[in-house]
């Protein structure tokens, strides 16, 4: 529709929509719908908003009877035999169809008060003719699939018969168009069918690929892109009613393994012209993205639930949870490792930004996470061959990478939630005791400078690092970190130096009163740190001297825990308070110095490692954060925290006995053979507590966060059941015994090493392992369908331009969207006076040609900044 006069006819019909009160069904005028338009950016500017809801809801008959029309003269071209065929079956009117169906359902997702009127039109059985009826030049076909329908004259009826619900035909042919030859395949004159299900990819149950175009992966990018549209009715519901829609409760036998053949065969590190990536879009890596998504959608989907016509069943997770074969699973973890690498490797090369970029490297993350969660040979193949290594670091490189970026925090909690599924298999646990070679190739941003130790002293060091740089803005998966580090405890060895600092130092955070009285829930992560503690204790003892020392030289710590008490932490707050006013008056001058620390604290972490157990904090030394002493540390420990209950039992926690009251709370929880082998003379760290500055202290520890007041019976709740026996007790066997006696500050730990692999410890049983497993409730599954639903809306937007984007400016319900002010100029986006020269130069570099051909498709790139939703 490249002239002005078709633009304006095609413009007036759409006016006519809202203006008329019932257009015939007969009318000619439908025709224009599909015969005037020549692209997607004809129907997004011209066929508006305002437009769709003015027509929707001032005249419904009317957009009913469009999206019959549309929906009729797809069935029938899919029908023609001849199609596609420029003469008599045009392709162009089979993606004008699909594009206005694309461009009208969001806008009907998005009423509320149309819910019972599209079951009924989409969902409802209808009456559907036998013969054709002609109207003007093109043929239409209406079903009577409304009960209000005007009844057609006697002269023009046909038989009819009983047919499916609209949307399940829908559905089916979209399915078709995915597998038709000269529209989405190529043409095969010696094929009976048009329609063949052929994949079009090699991998996963296939061997051979289809040949390809642009045109036809244009076409496949229109499909999917209708298809995505009909699943998108979740975007328009909150995250806490997110359902179910019907429509993709069925035909999933062709469905699943495509998206999976596509997406994983695409290689982005293919040799070709540095920057042409700014001058083409590459058709092929939209289609890939496409692929990706719609896979996601079809795998997240949740069955309607006591549905007497659909199915209760996922189809697409049970297939994917039924491969097995080590073929197909090299295939998936080449695929996966292939997209997660590029950011890694773009780091290496000489030319910043010539190397193509994967925005839906999030998406790949989220396809690996759901095999960890539906298929165990999955599992085992990665751990068994030693690949979950690989997935260890590429999750941990976008977990800290994206961590200060709040507007991908949903990135990094799903990165932490796939570390602790795939932490639940002991195997791996066994399998991070592996020496970690080739760590100095990492990005800056995840090098530990340095380090020579196993993946698990990197994974704690790593975990420790999210902690202590969220500044508390990822305190909802605090749980999550502890959890992994949980799962692998009993089954780590030789834990380096390095990484016993760091867990040591999260103790401290965790026992500091500031953490603890800083809400009512803290308590549990402490909890969690201190069974971990004891796992490693209880399980590999003998393995880890290092950490056993390091737990000595922080004794006074835990011995300060057992005594820990409401009055003397309220007290302790109010003077490091006082403390912070006095310096705070002394050192008015001193703000370049502060601001120096302030830049160091926001610094990496891995950049300070801490390399031998000299670092270990002694009896009187302090920790770099969680100091309730010092000030300046104060500023950079992690804010505390308000978590969720989403941790389990404490490991010490029993069930309430008559026995259990007969003795001091501190030893509930330990068994009566646990209580007979302490030392003699052992304290029975029962305490009493005075309440006398109680009144005067409550109201200064309200906090800001739900103004928490902390009280004796909360203290009581919790407080005696802390998991404190297995390290106090080793604390009392070993500490006196070390030659350097462990607290007294002497440099040379190599006796005390020696004698703690050689010690035997008496009071300690080892616990059953516990694992702590990722737990769905319908408030996680409302921010899994915002994050999947946040990152196709913004890789629509990344990919469309201006109101071409399927839901811009649609009422959005699942995610919050944000607009972004645009960047300022630059070499690939210039501006202005250097526009001319900016875009020769690129051209030039484009359009450099070594092979003969290049492999870059045609087209602008549009260099819209992603951001991704559901954080």
């Amino acid at each position: 529709m490249g002239a002005s006069d078709s633009k304006l006819v095609f413009k007036k019909s759409i006016f006519r929509l809202s203006e008329d009160a019932q257009i015939q069904v007969d009318d000619p005028f439908w025709t224009a719908f599909w015969e005037l338009p020549e692209n997607t950016e004809d129907i997004s500017t011209l066929f508006s908003p305002s437009d769709i809801r003015r027509t929707r809801d001032q005249s419904l008959g009317n957009l009913e009877t469009l999206i019959l029309a549309v929906t009729t003269r797809l069935f029938t071209l899919r029908d023609h035999a001849s199609f596609p065929d420029s003469d008599v079956a045009p392709e162009n009117h089979a993606l004008n169809c699909i594009r206005i169906l694309t461009r009208i359902l969001p806008f009907l997702y998005e009423a509320d008060h149309l819910e019972d009127w599209e079951n009924k039109f989409f969902w409802s059985g209808r009456k559907k003719h036998l013969k054709r009826r002609t109207t003007g030049e093109s043929e239409v076909l209406f079903d009577e699939s409304r009960p209000d329908q005007e009844a057609l004259p006697e002269t023009s009826r046909d038989d009819s018969q009983e047919a499916g619900p609209l949307a399940e035909e829908l559905i089916d042919t979209l399915v078709d168009m995915l597998f038709y030859a000269g529209f989405t395949l190529p043409r095969n004159q010696d094929a009976k069918n048009k329609v063949t299900y052929a994949i079009w990819q090699s991998g996963v149950g296939c061997h051979t690929s289809i040949a390809t175009s642009k045109e036809l992966e244009n076409n496949r990018c229109e499909v999917l892109k209708l298809l995505l549209t009909l699943a998108s009715k979740s975007m328009f519901m909150p995250a806490s009613g997110c359902s179910a829609d019907a429509s993709l409760a069925y035909n999933a036998d062709d469905l699943d393994i495509l998206p999976v053949q596509g997406t994983l065969k695409y290689n982005p590190a293919s040799w070709r012209v540095p920057y042409d990536h700014v001058v083409f879009k590459d058709s092929r890596q939209i289609l890939v993205n496409q692929s990706l998504q719609f896979l996601l959608a079809l795998i997240l989907y949740p069955p309607p639930e006591k549905s007497a016509v659909w199915n209760s069943k996922n189809y697409y997770r049970h297939y994917l949870g039924r491969l097995h074969r080590s073929q197909d699973f090299q295939f998936l973890v080449d695929g996966m490792t292939r997209v997660l690498k590029q950011p890694l490797q773009a780091y290496s090369t000489y030319l910043p930004g010539s190397q193509k970029s994967i925005s839906w490297a999030p998406e790949m993350i989220m396809l690996f996470w759901e095999m960890l969660q539906c298929n165990k040979h999955f599992r085992s193949f990665i751990i068994d061959t030693d690949r979950a290594h690989d997935f260890l670091i590429l999750i941990l490189f976008y977990a800290l990478e994206q961590r200060e970026d709040s507007s991908r925090h949903g990135v990094v909690r799903m990165c932490v939630f796939a570390l602790q599924t795939l932490s639940t298999e002991p195997k791996f646990g066994k399998r991070l005791n592996k020496k970690f070679e080739g760590q100095s190739s990492l990005p800056p941003s995840i090098r530990l400078e340095g380090f020579h130790g196993t993946y698990a002293d990197y994974l704690i060091i790593s975990i420790y690092n999210l902690f202590a740089s969220s500044q508390g803005s990822l305190q909802a998966i605090h749980p999550a970190m502890l959890a992994i580090i949980n799962n692998v405890a009993a089954y780590l060895e030789h834990i380096s130096a390095t990484a016993s600092t760091k867990l040591m130092q999260l103790f401290a955070l965790m026992s500091s009163p500031s953490f603890l009285l800083a809400n009512e829930t803290n308590h549990k992560l402490l909890t969690a740190l201190l069974e971990a503690i004891n796992s490693i204790i209880e399980h590999q003892f003998s393995s880890n001297a290092t950490f056993v020392l390091a737990i000595l030289r922080s004794r006074k710590r835990f011995e300060d825990l057992r005594n820990f008490t409401l009055e003397s932490a309220q007290e302790d707050l109010q003077r490091q308070r006082r403390r912070k006013e006095t310096q705070s008056t002394e050192h008015k001058g001193s703000s370049p110095a502060r601001a120096s620390s302030g830049s160091v604290r926001h610094s990496p972490i891995a950049t300070q490692p801490r390399t031998s157990l000299q670092n270990v904090p002694e009896e009187s030394e302090t920790f770099a954060i969680g100091e309730d002493d010092d000030s300046e540390d104060d500023e950079a420990k992690p804010r505390p925290t308000n978590v969720s209950n989403t941790h389990q039992s404490s490991r010490a926690t029993s069930v309430s006995s008559p026995i259990e009251d007969a003795v001091p709370l501190q030893l509930r929880g330990m068994s009566e053979k646990a209580r007979g082998k302490l030392p003699a003379g052992a304290p029975t760290f029962s305490r009493q507590n005075s309440t006398t500055s109680l009144n005067h202290s409550a109201t200064a520890m309200a906090t800001s966060e739900g103004n928490f007041i902390p009280s004796e019976y909360w203290m009581e709740s919790w407080l005696p059941e802390l998991p404190l026996h297995t390290i106090l007790t080793l604390i009392q066997e070993l500490s006196p015994q070390l030659p350097s006696r462990a607290g007294s500050g002497q440099s040379d730990s190599s006796s005390d090493l020696q004698y703690i692999k050689q010690a035997e410890i008496r009071g300690i049983e080892p616990s059953p392992v516990r694992v702590h497993l990722f737990e769905w409730s319908p408030y996680a599954l409302g921010w899994y369908e915002s994050l999947l639903w946040g990152f196709i809306f913004a890789s629509e937007i990344h990919i469309s331009k201006g109101s071409v984007g399927i839901w811009n400016g649609t009422a959005i319900k699942l995610f919050k969207v944000q607009e972004v002010a645009a960047s300022g100029p630059s070499l690939l986006a210039p501006r202005g006076a250097v526009d001319a020269v900016g875009s020769n130069l690129v051209q030039r570099i484009g359009s450099l040609n070594f092979r003969g051909s290049s492999s870059g498709g045609s087209g602008p790139r549009d260099d819209t900044r992603r951001e991704s939703g559901g954080g």
